[in-house]
């Protein structure tokens, strides 16, 4: 294997800024990309390196739009060769541009660390020169924060399609989890918007880092002592609305990946118009959250409640309801799988009754055991009876009189009205500023001088 020397790069930057200016322009920028969660990594400290990827020390705390704002968010840099319609980065945008240097971004990851500003590092770039000189960057960013700096909490980076091989190799060895966006659900969504990104391109790096993490877990049965490659495993993003891709299409592609490649999740990003094109909808144009909600919802039912895409949507019905979540439409259109008994359905049947959580269902499994339920001890047991209650039976009966009419739940459902991850106005794309965090009440100067 080819190993770079992470001291060889020569960056490139045709501006001379403050870190403090860079680190301004370059959080802002990086505040599109939601690919980024918490770590699902149980690295310890050691008593001797700085940081640990122990549950407790990755902060489960998200925005209220879902973006995870534990973790220092930045790109290396915004400048950028490419010309992609969508992305306030791109080559003919007139922005304000900046780019870090490898020691600037290990600075500031360490002293936002010290002072438990955040718990890790989520790093992406623009392509700066060409994708292998920038993974380059992000490959000696990481080599340094890891070897020199000597931290060992959660890092996050983005593969960067069309890079060497090899460096996308080394950098897996050093990063908790890796990204490579596909960025739009179909081949001709990307020709149309993105010309210097090709689909065979995204997908080889992503097949490089599913090979490479099942060769490390093959590893680590035989070497106890082996390097981990990308212990948290591989996500990426697609933005939604910027093409005419119906519900279904994206969720089998998101299938796909799953299925093919996979992944560990599927991020997907509403598009916001922030651009003018003629082949983007009008600026200031954002896709509904409502929208990019119901595709996580499903998402959800993918990976946890043993769904496919072909049972939640079709070619005849190819968009969620809007006013429905996918779980409780699916069942509204097969009423006639219930009522379920709760004493004596299997786990998988469970799963599939609106109200009825993967742990409910668990729960459900393990009391029956000792007992006949009732309706008080699914309440205990976790159940959102306003619900299941129309899909349910205990003992052979219903919790009330109720009609098993498709109009009748509905129109009960949606009296509930649903609880939304935003206020009904919908959100700006605003994450959380870690300059708005120290309120004022400290210098750049303490930051970087613990």
């Amino acid at each position: 294997m080819r190993h770079f020397n992470s001291t060889s790069v020569e960056l490139y930057e045709p501006q001379q800024k403050g870190i403090m200016e860079k680190l301004s322009i370059l959080s802002d920028a990086a505040k599109y990309d939601v690919s980024c969660t918490s770590s699902g990594v149980e690295r310890r400290g050691n008593g001797r390196d700085m940081g640990s990827c122990k549950a407790a020390g990755i902060c489960h705390s998200f925005s209220s739009d879902g973006r995870c704002i534990s973790l220092l968010k930045i790109l290396m840099s915004n400048e950028c060769v490419y010309d992609c319609k969508y992305c306030a980065n791109r080559r003919s945008n007139d922005i304000e541009r900046a780019t870090f240097t490898p020691d600037e971004i290990c600075e500031l990851t360490m002293n936002f660390y010290k002072r438990n500003y955040i718990e890790g590092l989520f790093l992406s770039s623009g392509i700066v020169n060409n994708p292998s000189y920038t993974m380059e960057l992000i490959y000696t960013t990481l080599y340094k924060l890891r070897n020199e700096y000597r931290f060992r909490g959660y890092i996050h980076v983005k593969g960067i399609p069309g890079a060497d091989a090899a460096l996308i190799q080394q950098t897996g060895y050093l990063a908790d989890r890796m990204s490579v966006n596909l960025e739009l659900p179909t081949a001709e969504g990307l020709a149309r918007l993105a010309p210097n990104k090709h689909r065979k391109t995204i997908l080889a790096p992503m097949r490089q880092i599913q090979n490479g993490i099942a060769q490390g877990k093959n590893e680590l049965m035989l070497y106890k002592n082996a390097p981990a490659f990308v212990p948290a495993g591989q996500s990426t993003q697609m933005i939604i609305g910027a093409t005419p891709e119906s519900d279904y299409q994206i969720m089998s592609v998101a299938e796909g990946l799953y299925d093919k490649f996979g992944m560990k999740r599927v991020f997907y990003s509403a598009y916001v118009g922030i651009n003018e094109d003629k082949e983007l909808p009008a600026p200031q144009t954002a896709s509904p959250l409502l929208r990019e909600h119901r595709l996580y919802q499903a998402d959800w039912l993918l990976r946890f409640y043993n769904f496919r895409a072909e049972e939640l949507l079709s070619e005849k019905k190819p968009n969620f309801n809007i006013l429905l979540d996918p779980k409780c439409d699916w069942a509204l259109r097969h009423l006639e799988q219930f009522p379920v008994e709760v004493n004596r359905a299997d786990y998988n049947t469970l799963l599939r009754v609106p109200g009825i959580g993967v742990k409910s269902a668990q729960r459900i499994c393990k009391a029956r055991r000792s007992g006949v339920l009732c309706f008080e001890d699914l309440k205990k047991l976790g159940v959102v009876l306003k619900r299941a209650l129309y899909f349910i039976t205990c003992g052979g009966r219903m919790m009330y009189r109720t009609k098993l009419d498709e109009d009748y739940i509905t129109r009960n459902l949606l009296s509930q009205h649903e609880k939304l991850p935003f206020d009904k106005d919908g959100i700006t794309y605003k994450q959380l500023s870690l300059l708005d965090y120290a309120n004022g009440q400290a210098s750049f100067e303490s930051f970087t001088t613990a």
